[in-house]
């Protein structure tokens, strides 16, 4: 479990073949390893992947063919939203993230709003059911607030904050970003569902 609040931002080093899933080498950067220990979950970019060695600046993580499936940007040489998994000691300073990618949106705006800026994403239709007005989604790992709908679409504002210290600040119109809803609307919309079948 994570709060979508980014500790760093690191940097794929390698992303090497391993069948029909990858082995991926993360430079952590600035994220403190000394207590990650193999076995152990680390958000890569919004997806929970579990460590499989380390040392002091960097991890290995085995990336299964379904998690590349539905994610954008673990496959190549690009820097990356970096968290460890969540005490139940720790401050909730964003909201609940699994860390389970529900699929990926494409940045389709972006509006300067004095020092921060108003990203829109085009999401898939099938989760736009679950994004709501003042509601949390998680964008690249990032915990954010919905401002704005409209049929395919959303936008929250980026303060300056999140622009330094996380990859959105480097995104494009066209770029792919990994979405996860918020848990909560899932399961309520499974439990409906449930109840009609």
């Amino acid at each position: 479990m994570f709060t979508g609040i980014i500790q760093a931002v690191g940097h794929i080093d390698s992303a090497n073949k391993h069948g029909d899933d990858l082995i991926l080498m993360v430079a952590a950067n600035t994220l403190d390893l000394s207590d990650v220990a193999p076995g152990d979950s680390i958000a890569v970019n919004g997806a929970c992947l579990t460590v499989v060695e380390h040392n002091s600046q960097s991890f290995q993580v085995h990336v299964s063919a379904e998690t590349l499936r539905c994610t954008a940007g673990l496959d190549a040489d690009r820097k990356v939203n970096l968290e460890k998994a969540l005490r139940m000691s720790d401050k909730l300073d964003g909201h609940l993230v699994s860390g389970h990618v529900d699929g990926t949106g494409k940045v389709t705006g972006l509006e300067p709003l004095g020092d921060c800026v108003r990203m829109w994403i085009q999401a898939p239709h099938a989760l736009m059911r679950y994004v709501a007005v003042k509601g949390s989604v998680t964008i690249s790992g990032v915990s954010l607030t919905v401002n704005a709908i409209t049929q395919d679409t959303f936008c929250f504002n980026l303060i300056p904050h999140t622009l330094k210290n996380t990859t959105l600040g480097d995104l494009n119109i066209g770029d792919e970003v990994n979405m996860e809803v918020d848990l909560i609307a899932r399961y309520i919309d499974r439990a409906q569902a449930w109840e009609k079948e």
